[in-house]
């Protein structure tokens, strides 16, 4: 097993400690997997079948919001404020984003 010593800035190391608390992993244990994933044997880009997932649940969630809004948009507006405060708490919302 080998060592591997990196330096990075510390906006990246607080992005990649809000990823690793977002998985429910240490920063070590998230690195290791990320980087696990990008030396894929079979030479896959590690991000395609996620990206792809993430893209279709995006239009089925902008499909279902529309809807609700038409409806009652206080119910879109109360979901919005719930799915920004669960995506804030796992670390999964830029903090620079909300000011």
């Amino acid at each position: 097993m080998h060592r591997i010593s990196v330096r990075v800035d510390d906006t990246l190391y607080r992005q990649l400690q809000r990823r690793a608390y977002g998985a429910n992993l240490t920063l070590s244990e998230f690195v290791r997997q990320v980087l696990g994933e990008a030396a894929d044997p079979d030479g896959r880009y590690i991000y395609s079948s996620q990206d792809e997932v993430l893209a279709t649940s995006i239009q089925i969630l902008t499909l279902l919001a529309t809807s609700i809004g038409a409806r009652a948009p206080e119910l879109l507006e109360r979901g919005m404020l719930d799915a920004r405060a669960i995506l804030g708490e796992r670390g999964l919302l830029d903090p620079e984003q909300d000011r």
